[in-house]
């Protein structure tokens, strides 16, 4: 059989966004899937979506739409039309709205496509309507709060330069998990100039594994190693002191702080030893172009924007920015200054209709005051690309409230999720395969577009194609709902004064890599005065500000282990699943094998617990039972359960963010999702 290979993107909620290239055979299917020679890609993906054949000609892929018959729950739907499907939809939402205005109708909606056209257009729908809007809590709300509080601006440095480092530190992140691209880099530092590498991370997870130093620290106390890391800095005179006064506001009194806060202190808080504290502070002060990897896990806790400010002030302590290789990486999602208002309906000013928290799903739909704004109850939704029934903290309230049945939901998906299982309505959706979409990244710097190169699978639509016929239905007349997705390409980048999508096709992707002295900022940080802020204004950043610490400090409001519940838990990410994408894929779920309890095996001896036990896992919001496996590489009272597993493959079709409370994180929300204090035991047979 003769194929092609053509060019593509990874959509994926992942900060790699990787250039990839497809087999596409003359059949018109998919065969193998690899990385594009793009620069930072350089030919490496992760397995999963190398093997994305499986998961865009799986037999379970929904290829229909399908409206519910039997009880909510049930399973129990029958196949219709796409037209009659439309048309059932846009009577419930415009009952509804009849009944309760327009923001009884919640558009929901998150990360299952990275791509802007797709996301764009429920968005842009909402806006459109006067419909409930979100505040996106899932993932960024907390380390970015943390990010722009010192740095200012949602940039750094370009993850290549890590072959220019003389140490790497990644912070509370797993790449050889979730970022291969990164960890490719690192290594090929680590090969070619035996470049350091320390790594923070609660577990010893696969990228800890290949550290020279890694700090298993309790979770949630980040910030008091890296208050005391700066402590020894200024002890030792490993300071930039010319860097910090030109380009910082730090203080006699931030300087003074910082002097109360010893290893020996940090020790106490984060259950590392004062000579490890003082191994990582020697190693960091000594070395001038250090790359620090900030990542998100360690800041999903309720004092996560606390914990990332602190971590940013390191490489501000040394004048790291100043070296090639130096500085700090979170995120350049600020990079790329696209104008998405067309794209988003905003370009019309709609009316600002109330944001309701998506990490509260649950409290919403249980019609709880507070969380309603004192606007009227939540009885329309359409959810896209995510899966609240299992990533939703407090996930047996969330499927409580979408089994009410007083609340419509349509989900569009591509295959049966827990979320869909549970919907009035299901509407088939396409992969990124089947679509043409525009990405920016987080982890790297380039632009990149990609065609539709099969044809969608069944009925299945686009994100893009349905909304524009859901709306035609509504009356609602944005322009960009006629639209092509090409067309809405060429819109995006012309307002953005970027090269044409014919150039951008042609060329496959666009460095936006800003100059070495903008990238480092030595012309500036993101804030009116230009310099980095160890005393960050908070109150510029969320309403929760009052509680902030005014200067880099460990924040005493996570979720503290008691008595009653001993253990802290950390609901970490899996190297073959994406959150709960390629759940159903056969491969990922022979490499993740069952939903497993990793436990100290300190812990495993004091409660009789071998591996392969069953044990449950509990607190007041619930307990979850699964296997039990021991694990030495962390502290005795940390429990790990990687992956975000279907429901129903735990025994009692329980999943772990059923133990995960809802309370947000502060100073502008955020989900703690590994802020969870539990209590465990044996389950007897």
């Amino acid at each position: 059989m003769t194929s092609e290979h053509l060019h593509s993107v990874c959509p994926h909620d992942c900060p790699s966004v990787c250039a990839l290239e497809v087999e596409r055979r003359a059949n018109g299917t998919v065969g193998r899937v690899r990385g594009a020679a793009q620069p930072y890609t350089d030919g490496v993906i992760c397995a999963k979506v190398a093997r994305y054949a499986e998961r865009v000609h799986h037999p379970a892929r929904l290829t229909q739409p399908l409206r519910r018959v039997g009880p909510k729950g049930s399973g129990q739907f029958e196949p219709l039309s796409w037209d009659a499907a439309l048309d059932f939809l846009a009577e419930k939402f415009t009952l509804a709205v009849e009944e309760h205005g327009p923001e009884t109708v919640w558009p929901y909606h998150y990360a299952g496509t990275m791509g802007l056209v797709q996301r764009g257009a429920i968005r842009r729908l909402g806006h459109q309507a006067g419909w409930s809007r979100q505040v996106e809590t899932f993932c960024i709300a907390l380390s970015d709060a943390g990010w722009m509080a010192g740095v200012g601006k949602k940039t750094g440095i370009d993850p290549r330069e890590v072959m220019h480092s003389d140490l790497i530190v990644i912070w509370g992140g797993n790449p050889v998990h979730t970022q291969i691209n990164f960890m490719h880099w690192v290594q090929a530092a680590r090969r070619e100039r035996k470049v350091p590498l320390v790594v923070v991370d609660p577990y010893r997870t696969a990228t800890a594994e290949k550290a020279d130093l890694h700090l298993a620290l309790k979770p949630g106390t980040d910030a008091a190693l890296a208050c005391a890391v700066m402590h020894v800095l200024l002890k030792e005179g490993w300071v930039d002191r010319d860097f910090l006064a030109q380009h910082t506001d730090f203080s006699a009194e931030v300087e003074a702080h910082l002097a109360t806060r010893t290893p020996a202190w940090a020790a106490d808080i984060t259950g590392l030893t004062v000579d490890e504290i003082l191994r990582f502070a020697q190693l960091y002060g000594q070395t001038k172009k250090s790359y620090l990897r900030a990542g998100y896990g360690f800041t999903r806790q309720r004092n996560g924007a606390a914990a990332m400010h602190a971590v940013t002030c390191l490489p501000a302590m040394t004048g790291a920015w100043q070296s090639l290789g130096g500085g700090a990486l979170y995120s350049n999602g600020g990079l790329y200054a696209l104008n998405t208002q067309f794209l988003f309906g905003l370009d019309t000013t709609p009316r600002l209709a109330r944001q309701l928290d998506m990490g509260r799903i649950g409290a919403v739909l249980a019609r709880n005051p507070d969380d309603l704004q004192g606007g009227p109850p939540v009885t329309a939704m359409l959810i896209q690309s995510t899966n609240p029934a299992v990533v939703a903290p407090d996930s047996l309230a969330v499927r409580q409230g979408l089994l009410r049945e007083d609340v419509f939901v349509c989900v569009h998906e591509q295959f049966m999720t827990d979320t869909a299982k549970l919907a009035d309505l299901v509407l088939p959706a396409t992969t990124f395969l089947e679509h043409s979409d525009l990405y920016q990244a987080s982890g790297h710097t380039f632009l990149q577009a990609s065609k539709a190169l099969i044809a969608p699978i069944g009925e299945a639509r686009s994100n893009h194609v349905f909304i524009g016929q859901l709306a035609q239905r509504l009356g609602l007349s944005h322009p960009a709902f006629a639209m092509t997705e090409e067309a809405l390409i060429q819109q995006i980048l012309q307002a953005s004064k970027k090269p044409d999508a014919e150039h951008l096709h042609a060329e496959k992707w666009l460095d936006c890599a800003p100059a070495f002295d903008d990238a480092h900022f030595l012309n500036g940080f993101g804030h009116a005065d230009k310099r980095f802020h160890f005393s960050p204004d908070w109150s510029k950043i969320g309403a929760g500000h009052a509680v902030m610490p005014r200067m880099p400090d460990h924040m005493t409001v996570i979720d503290e282990p008691t008595e009653a519940c001993p253990f802290k838990l950390v609901a970490a990410p899996a190297r073959h699943f994406l959150n709960t994408t390629f759940t159903e894929t056969p491969s990922s779920v022979r490499g993740q094998k069952r939903p497993t309890a990793l436990i100290h095996p300190q812990a495993c001896a004091t409660l009789s617990i071998d591996e392969g036990d069953l044990v449950r896992l509990g607190n007041a919001l619930g307990s979850v039972l699964l296997h039990a496996k021991p694990f030495a590489g962390m502290l005795p009272a940390t429990i790990v359960v990687e992956s975000q597993w279907p429901n129903d493959a735990f025994i009692e079709g329980i999943g772990i963010n059923a133990l995960v409370d809802a309370s947000p994180g502060f100073p502008a929300a955020g989900v703690a999702y590994h802020d969870t204090a539990v209590w465990l035991r044996k389950e007897r047979a």
